[in-house]
């Protein structure tokens, strides 16, 4: 049986954790709703003191009001890219060396023996 070289796992390296991923997600999409609900008061405010440009204001809003949800469902349901997917991490596997053995390192260096008797 061929025996694979040993790479270790860097701490860089590693993806994160789901609970971090789902509460990520969890932020952006209560940030993204109070965007919305935040359109929603600004758009009733702007109606009810007849500001000036509300030609311009009022479907600025709706259209906040309309986009933000589906974007915020769609960014929620999102996840990070396979790790097959990512290329820096094909061209950093491939041009990474095997890690040596420390066995392999103590034969090639010279020895150096300490005696307590003179």
């Amino acid at each position: 049986m061929k025996r694979q070289a040993y790479q270790p796992i860097l701490i860089t390296d590693a993806s994160r954790s789901q609970d971090d991923q789902l509460t990520s997600r969890q932020r952006r999409y209560v940030l993204m709703m109070s965007i919305r609900a935040a359109c929603l008061i600004v758009g009733a405010v702007l109606a009810s003191v007849q500001a000036p440009l509300l030609w311009l204001w009022l479907p600025l809003c709706g259209i906040g009001m309309v986009l933000i949800p589906w974007l915020a469902v769609l960014l929620a349901n999102d996840r990070p890219p396979k790790e097959q997917h990512r290329l820096r991490n094909r061209t950093a596997r491939r041009e990474a060396t095997p890690p040596r053995s420390l066995a392999a390192d103590a034969e090639d260096r010279p020895h150096r023996v300490i005696d307590a008797e003179p």
